[in-house]
């Protein structure tokens, strides 16, 4: 985990200050002690005007395990879905451009959500997953607890012809199969984390 988006606000994680790029501007903490870390989580989500938070600790694994205690872990799973074209499916969320994905139910793994999860979202059936590309995190608050989402993504292959039937109850309202490389529109209205997925597989 090294980088956790907040809407359009990101934190970073590092091992040493060095390391970031000296034009890089928001808010700087060395990880010191469990008690600074809540509280400047608690700052960052209060506080608009901080858009870039810095997390710096030379033992990256602890400084993950402390910043994930600040907050309630909830697991998801999501499908970057190819047709036999060689496009793959984008959805409209509440009008935002997005992926399926979905939480995991009690006793799934990560791979049997997201098929469960694109296959509701999508009407789509048959889906095969290929492989996993990577996991992205982003956190909201919900009611009175801060939720720190965990969502594995895994290319999957769809290879029927027939178009999707979206899941509405779910506020999805469109869907676009796009060739590889011509997604640009895709960075005028969706969310960091997807735009992540989608750059590790080359697609924007």
């Amino acid at each position: 985990m090294y980088k956790v988006y907040f809407n359009d606000r990101v934190v970073y994680f590092g091992d040493d200050l060095a390391r970031f790029n000296k034009k890089e501007k928001g808010l700087f903490y060395r990880f010191e002690n469990s008690r600074e870390l809540h509280e400047t989580v608690v700052n960052f989500f209060s506080s608009d005007q901080i858009r870039e938070l810095y997390l710096i600790h030379e033992d990256l694994p602890l400084l993950q395990k402390e910043f994930r205690a600040c907050f309630t872990l909830i697991e998801a799973g999501g499908g970057v879905v190819f047709n036999r074209k060689g496009d793959f499916l984008t959805i409209k969320r509440n009008g935002v451009w997005d992926l399926p994905k979905g939480k995991l139910k009690e006793g799934e793994d990560f791979e049997a959500a997201a098929l469960r999860e694109v296959e509701e979202e999508t009407g789509l059936k048959q889906l095969v997953t290929v492989q996993p590309i990577i996991s992205t995190y982003h956190t909201y608050q919900m009611s009175d607890r801060k939720v720190l989402k965990k969502t594995q993504w895994f290319e999957m292959y769809y290879p029927g012809n027939k178009e999707p039937l979206l899941q509405t109850d779910e506020g999805i309202t469109n869907h676009r199969w796009v060739k590889p490389g011509e997604a640009d529109f895709l960075r005028k209205n969706s969310y960091g984390s997807i735009l992540d997925v989608l750059g590790i597989r080359e697609l924007l």
